[in-house]
């Protein structure tokens, strides 16, 4: 059986910062290990408990049962890639859509 590749791209503002970089570094190292395995799924096309947002067009959220509930965002360009736009938890989950909403209509106005 083959795998789908899956290219993950990582949104840059047009500040050049990384917002799902930033969030990540935030993270301990167990829990960063655990979504670096859910991203490395991602990249063989396996994603797992994802679902398209409703009220954020264009925007997934990939949910990770760990901790405080992890969640990481991001938009499909194409059938093959991805784009990381941000992350976080349970409790910060709709200031984090919002933020998710705001990332991807920069990225696919600039």
């Amino acid at each position: 059986m083959r795998h789908m590749s899956i290219e993950i791209e990582i949104y840059v503002a047009p500040s050049g910062k990384k917002p799902y970089v930033s969030w990540e570094k935030k993270l301990d190292r167990q829990t960063r290990g655990i979504v670096a395995t859910r991203i490395a799924r991602l990249k063989i096309g396996n994603f797992g408990d994802c679902k398209a947002l409703a009220k954020a067009k264009g925007i997934y959220e990939l949910r990770i049962h760990h901790g405080a509930g992890y969640r990481v965002y991001f938009g499909k360009k194409k059938q093959a890639i991805v784009i990381l736009l941000c992350g976080g938890d349970k409790g910060t989950q709709k200031k984090d859509i919002q933020k998710a909403k705001m990332f991807w209509e920069e990225y696919l106005n600039g």
